[in-house]
Parts: structure tokens; C-alpha cells; sequence
């Protein structure tokens, strides 16, 4: 375990160091794993191309320092518990041992089905322990996990397996989530239409739903593992890895309408996602950590799989929601397992705040010492009740800022450590060098300030390149601000010189803690048969934190809006998935334009926001009435669910 910081003098000092010897200082972090062969050299950069490569020359597997190095101490200790969605279902918790012998056998299944050292692996699967097996399996033999978020259609899967050109697809009969059940290989039925590149299918059961099995592509887990203990292959050596070698590949929305797949490498990832875990939430041996991500986000990667493993902790991961069989379910495994730590996000608090303290009333919470938020800035109201009603004034909130990109948590209070305010993370930790800017790129300093958000110094934890496209990485991450890592996130630094993420700069929707693209939206908007144009954009929502807001424009013979509104949505979910679908539309005539055909999303964002007085100067569109149209239009109700 890396040492945790006891102080905020402490802090101050380890933050001080990691700024004037940045390499020094993540020399010391790597130094607590087990590497086969040290590195020849700690860090090689440059933002312009940009290139970036951490513990040059390193050797190692991240699967050996999750599993292998915690036997001889800790193997009888729980790795992992896994919570199902129906609370009358029995769970399952899984020593280090059972998990590395777990581990081993999949992998040797993978092998079995030609899987190697390379290869692209698409994980489509339910909140099940064999998720975080299959992700351990890819990892343990060198084959790069692209894991996708079982909410996501067809068409959506389609385009990360054929922009990864992946081989082999693992999944699930289906799932469950609350009391929907997910057809999860009917989907991926559908999406492998169009993916020739995919030669095999190992299928889990789960929810014994019919499904079509394919002679020849697809497999059944049980029989794969059934023949590899038939085999006595129960053992499987870790394939040795370069420390820049591709982990995974994780695809995120961008302000165009292609997912982009961020790419993450074996060395520097484990490196950051332990010391982050460690680091943010004060992790002491023996403690049971609970973050309600999914694994198809990059916070369940790090934060449920990774970071907790990587420390010899004992993750928790959870099948359902957090609102079913009813709204005290999330205590109920508070209380259960005794957590700990719990890490979840806003959207999740807002929706439980909606019930009111009735839920909570006889649940035990005291097991509780620290309390995580993630995904989005939580709002100070849901802070407060956070504070009040679980932490009961006892346990630090640490407010994560990070994204799929940084690999782990960069700004965040250091939980015991960090003084907290609602509403901001605070300080960044140590080795982030954190700076805004204006909009020419001018650093803004000082505090009681805000601007731009970017990092001027790399981490180990960062992306390296966008798959099969390192021009959009540049393009996107470090193009705007030259000798600068662009977030995409506008930031106020306040007197006391802590941070306040105030959201999106660019054209990209936080909604409940998924980021989406307005451009993926309007897409798939657009490609409904009466639909001329769209144009999306955010607005304070009470749950999700952003809703979506369409202002749509649609062929003139459509007489039934409340069909059409419905039909939208069903394209949406079928092109994009579920958490996609606007929750608002309006249809509307036009769109409020510049004479050179750019929408004026500053004016419809105004308009959704309800903030219509303040609108700006209009005179330089090409049409200035459309924008009463649609002012007027507005004023009725156009929610869709």
C-alpha cells in the first residue's frame, strides 16, 4: 500500500514535492508494485504531437499486482462482494484465491477460442462478478478489454466493435436492472450484422432467456470453463506487458457524433488508479468499498475493478438500482455488508432525496466513515442531505472531478484531510498540475477567477491516443491551448484557491454522470424519417443534474406531434440506447441561424433554461422571428416521459 496523508500539511508538502520533481514523485508512487523489470525511464513528453509515454521500458502484468501478489498475505480475504438485483437472490463474495483462480480459468478459455496478445475484446455484459473476471481475463493475456455499457443499442455496439476491430464479443443471455429485464445477446445478435471482424461469443448465463446460438461463433461460458477444468487448466501465467502497452479501450461521446475510443496503457493506469483510490478515499486495510458505477464507465474501471484491487481491497459491486424493489435498497446493503466507503453520484442522491428520510429510518449507516460523489458537481442541497442523512455529520464527502480520460480522480479532497466546501472539489492531488486560461489560451492566475480548465504537466493515469485516430486526440485534447491539456470544462478558482467545476465548455451533455454528445443526439434524431433538422442542447434538470432539450424540425403533413415525439424517442434508443432520449421536444418551424448557417445554441440553451429575457442581441440572424416562435413555443409543456 502506498502511505496515505494523515494532514493537510502533509498534503501541502507532498504537493509541493510532486510539482518541483514530478518524476521523482511517481517514481516513488511505482515503486510499491511488482514490476519483472524496471523501467529505463520514468517520463517522456510532449503536448504538441502529443506523446506521451510513462515508466518507459517497464515490464509488468496489472493482473499479478491486482491478484497474484495478495495471495501469500491476504488470499483468504474478500476481494470482491457482489450484491444481485433481487434482494432475494443469494450473493457472492469471492477471496483473492477464488478470484485469481477464477481469473486464470477464464483466461484460459479465452485462449482456447483464439484469443492473444493484441487482440480487441468487446465485454457486453450485466453487473455480474464475471464481468470483472472477463476485464482481469483480457488483462492477464495481454488482450485489450473495450467493455460497453449494457444500456448502449445495437448501432452503438456495431461502431466501438468495428472501430476496434474486435475479435471476440463476451456476453450474457441477458440482465436484470430493477424490474426490467435486458435482452443483452439479442442485441448483440443484431449489432454483429454488421461486424465480420468478430470470429467468437462466449455467452454467461444469467437471466435464461431464449436466446439463438450460432454453430461455430457462439459458445456457452459454463462449457468453456467446464473444458478447461476437464483439461486442468487452472493455471495461467500472466503474459508479460510493456508499460505502454494498451490496457483498454473505453469509448466516450465527443461533440461530433463518432464515439471516440480512449485508450489507456498497462503502467502508468495501474499506477494512478491505486494511488488515486488510496490517496482520495484514506483506504485502510479491511475496509468495504462500495461505488455504484457501472463497469461499462470508466468509474467502475477504476474505482470497482482496478484501484480497489490493485490495494488489496474489498469491492462491492451491485447488480441493480438503486431505487429497487423500493427506495431504501441502497441502505439495506449499507447495512448488509457493513460498507464503508460509499462512492456513488449526484444523480443517484437527488433521486433518493425524492423519497424523503422514511426510506432511511431504522437503517444502520454507522459502518460509514467516508462518503465519495462522482460524475457530475453535486449541488449543495444534495450535498447537505448526503452530509446530514448518511454521513450523519461523521463522514468527509470527497467530490471527485476526473474524467474518461484522466483515468482516475484529479481534483477531490483528500477525505479526513482536505477541508470540504459543497458545490466544489476542492485542491487537486498531488503530481495534478491544474491551470485556467481565457479564451486565447492566456493563463488566468491568481484566485477569485475563472476560465477554462487544463492540465500543464502529464500524469500517469492519462489517455495516450484515440484508437486508429491519434489526429482526434490532438485535435481534441490538446489543440485548443497549445502546451496544454484541454478538459472541456469551464472551472472557477475561488479566493481560497479552491476549484469549482462549472461544466461543459463545449457541445457535450452531462446527464446523470454519462456523457453525451449533443451531435450523437441530433444524429439520431435526424435519422427519423420526418425529421428535417435538430438541434439539442442541456438544461437544469432536478435528478439528472443536464436534460436533454431537442428543438426539432419536422416535414409539414405531421398531424400527431404526441406520435411523433414518441417515434423520436424509440429511434433514439434504438440507435443510440435508453439514456439518450431527450426529455424534452419541441417542434419548431425553424432554427435561430447565422447568416452563415451556424445554429445559435447560445439562444436555444437561454431558451430551454426558461431564461428568456436575456437572450442577447438577435439582430445578426438570418431570420430574428423564428426566435419568438420558438420563445412562444416553449411556454408549452413538451416533456416526453
Amino acid at each position: 500500500m502506498i502511505p496515505t496523508i494523515k494532514t493537510f500539511e502533509e498534503y501541502q508538502q507532498q504537493y509541493s514535492l510532486s510539482v518541483q520533481n514530478p518524476e521523482a514523485f511517481w517514481e516513488e508512487k511505482a515503486s510499491y508494485f511488482q514490476w519483472r523489470k524496471k523501467w529505463d525511464k520514468t517520463l517522456e513528453w510532449n503536448f504538441q504531437e502529443p506523446n506521451i509515454k510513462w515508466f518507459r521500458g517497464g515490464k509488468l502484468n496489472i493482473t499479478e499486482n491486482c491478484l497474484d501478489r495478495h495471495l501469500a498475505e491476504r488470499g483468504d480475504e474478500t476481494a470482491l462482494i457482489w450484491e444481485p438485483n433481487d434482494p432475494e437472490e443469494h450473493f457472492r463474495k469471492f477471496t483473492y484465491r477464488e478470484l485469481y483462480n477464477k481469473v486464470c480459468q477464464f483466461a484460459n478459455v479465452l485462449k482456447n477460442n483464439g484469443a492473444k496478445k493484441g487482440d480487441r475484446i468487446c465485454i457486453y455484459m450485466p453487473m455480474v462478478p464475471e464481468l470483472a473476471i472477463a476485464v482481469l481475463a483480457c488483462a492477464r493475456i495481454g488482450a485489450i478489454h473495450s467493455v460497453v455499457f449494457g444500456g448502449f443499442s445495437a448501432q452503438s455496439i456495431a461502431d466501438r466493435i468495428q472501430d476496434a476491430q474486435c475479435s471476440l464479443v463476451i456476453t450474457s443471455d441477458g440482465g436484470f436492472r430493477g424490474n426490467k429485464e435486458v435482452q443483452l445477446k439479442t442485441v448483440i445478435d443484431d449489432a454483429l450484422v454488421q461486424c465480420p471482424s468478430v470470429k467468437k461469443v462466449i455467452v454467461l448465463t444469467r437471466s435464461r432467456t431464449p436466446i439463438a446460438m450460432i454453430k461455430g461463433r457462439d459458445v456457452w461460458w459454463e462449457d468453456e470453463i467446464k473444458k478447461v477444468e476437464t483439461l486442468g487448466l487452472n493455471e495461467c501465467k500472466a503474459e508479460e506487458m510493456d508499460a505502454e502497452d494498451m490496457l483498454f479501450i473505453l469509448y466516450t461521446s465527443g461533440s461530433t457524433g463518432k464515439p471516440k475510443g480512449v485508450v489507456h496503457t498497462c503502467g502508468g493506469y495501474m499506477v494512478y488508479s491505486a494511488y488515486t483510490f488510496q490517496t482520495t478515499f484514506q483506504y485502510n486495510p479491511g475496509e468495504v468499498h462500495f461505488c455504484t458505477a457501472d463497469i461499462g464507465w470508466i468509474t467502475g474501471h477504476s474505482y470497482i475493478v482496478y484501484g480497489p484491487l490493485l490495494s488489496g481491497a474489498t469491492s462491492l459491486m451491485f447488480e441493480g438500482v438503486p431505487t429497487w424493489p423500493n427506495s431504501g435498497r441502497m441502505w439495506d446493503i449499507v447495512q448488509k455488508y457493513k460498507v464503508n466507503i460509499l462512492y456513488t453520484a449526484p444523480t443517484a442522491i437527488r433521486s433518493l432525496m425524492s423519497f424523503g428520510l422514511e426510506p432511511i429510518k431504522g437503517k444502520d449507516l454507522n459502518s460509514l466513515t467516508k462518503l465519495g460523489s462522482v460524475g457530475e458537481p453535486i449541488n449543495e442541497e444534495a450535498w447537505h442531505w448526503y452530509d446530514d442523512n448518511i454521513g450523519q455529520k461523521r463522514c468527509p464527502i470527497t467530490d471527485t472531478w476526473w474524467q474518461t480520460e484522466t483515468g482516475g480522480i484529479m481534483i477531490a479532497p483528500i477525505a479526513g484531510v482536505t477541508p470540504t466546501k459543497p458545490g466544489y472539489a476542492t485542491l487537486p492531488l498531488p503530481g495534478i498540475q491544474p491551470v485556467l486560461v481565457d479564451e486565447n489560451g492566456k493563463e488566468i492566475v491568481g484566485n477569485g477567477v475563472s476560465g477554462n480548465l487544463c492540465i500543464k504537466f502529464p500524469w500517469p493515469g492519462m489517455l495516450r491516443t484515440t484508437y486508429g485516430d491519434h489526429e482526434r486526440c490532438r485535435v481534441n485534447y490538446f489543440a485548443t491551448y497549445p502546451g496544454l491539456y484541454f478538459t472541456g470544462d469551464g472551472c472557477l478558482r475561488d479566493q481560497d484557491g479552491y476549484y469549482r467545476i462549472t461544466g461543459r465548455v463545449d457541445d457535450v451533455l452531462n446527464v446523470s454522470g454519462h456523457r453525451i454528445g449533443t451531435a450523437e443526439v441530433e444524429n439520431a434524431i435526424n435519422m427519423y424519417s420526418d425529421v428535417v433538422e435538430s438541434a439539442v442542447v442541456g438544461y437544469p434538470h432536478d435528478v439528472k443534474g443536464q436534460g436533454i432539450y431537442a428543438f426539432v424540425i419536422c416535414t409539414p403533413h405531421l398531424n400527431d406531434d404526441e406520435l411523433t415525439r414518441k417515434d423520436i424517442l424509440m429511434t433514439v434508443s434504438r440507435i443510440i440506447g435508453p439514456i439518450a432520449k431527450p426529455d424534452k421536444i419541441q417542434f419548431v418551424k425553424g432554427l435561430p441561424k447565422t447568416r452563415s448557417g451556424k445554429i445559435m445554441r447560445r439562444i436555444l440553451r437561454k431558451i430551454a433554461e426558461g431564461d428568456i429575457a436575456n437572450l442577447g442581441d438577435t439582430s445578426t440572424l438570418l431570420d430574428p422571428a423564428v426566435v419568438d416562435e420558438i420563445k412562444a413555443g416553449a411556454l408549452i409543456s413538451v416533456k416526453t416521459h
